[in-house]
């Protein structure tokens, strides 16, 4: 990936629908995680964990993936791509910050012009696999807008922001291999990334 950030900030509970939004908090909620303090909040994070690895190794076997559309502020204007906010979960139960920190962030290495999606942006569809199983899918529109997000926490040049996320179906699981894709089925066009995840052991 050509596009290394030199600011990363992963903004959480961005659902527009509450209902979701809800659900997604009762979702983590069972996993031990308190509830946040405001909606939507935004979490600063190592810019080094950005990144477009095929696979990556974590701590443990309790982390799982979630797809977003990553929002990156180039020099020549801000640009959408795909992602995955690669969590410990069961540091999310200490501290989400703290589970935020420890995995890297895999993103495509492709990405649009955001003005080239504007027009069209809630027709855009987040997709994810976890071992090949539909782990997630819906709207953009499901998150809070990009004008919405940068109004409320402006990116400056060479920054990128993880957007959101959808409920899982079937519920937050780990997973050998996580696949996500970004359509835009209006220009008929797809970016997408995968990786697997080595579980190194944990030793005390």
């Amino acid at each position: 990936m050509t596009f290394r950030p030199s600011e990363l900030i992963i903004a959480g509970w961005t659902g527009r629908d509450e209902a979701a939004l809800k659900k997604h908090i009762r979702e983590l909620e069972e996993i031990g995680v308190k509830p946040p303090k405001t909606t939507p909040i935004f979490y600063r994070v190592s810019a080094s964990l950005f990144c477009s690895s095929n696979e990556i190794q974590v701590s443990g076997p309790d982390t799982s993936g979630e797809v977003e559309f990553v929002l990156m502020q180039k020099p020549e204007g801000l640009f959408v791509t795909v992602g995955s906010d690669h969590t410990d979960r069961k540091a999310e139960t200490v501290g989400v910050t703290l589970s935020k920190q420890l995995c890297e962030k895999p993103a495509c290495p492709q990405a649009w012009r955001y003005e080239e999606v504007k027009p069209h942006w809630e027709r855009l569809v987040l997709r994810s696999w976890a071992d090949g199983e539909l782990y997630q899918e819906g709207s953009v529109n499901a998150m809070r807008s990009p004008e919405d997000l940068l109004g409320k926490y402006p990116l400056k040049s060479n920054w990128a922001m993880f957007c959101g996320t959808l409920a899982a179906k079937g519920g937050i699981r780990p997973a050998k291999r996580f696949r996500m894709e970004l359509e835009d089925p209006v220009l008929n066009r797809r970016l997408g990334h995968e990786y697997s995840i080595q579980v190194l052991p944990v030793e005390g």
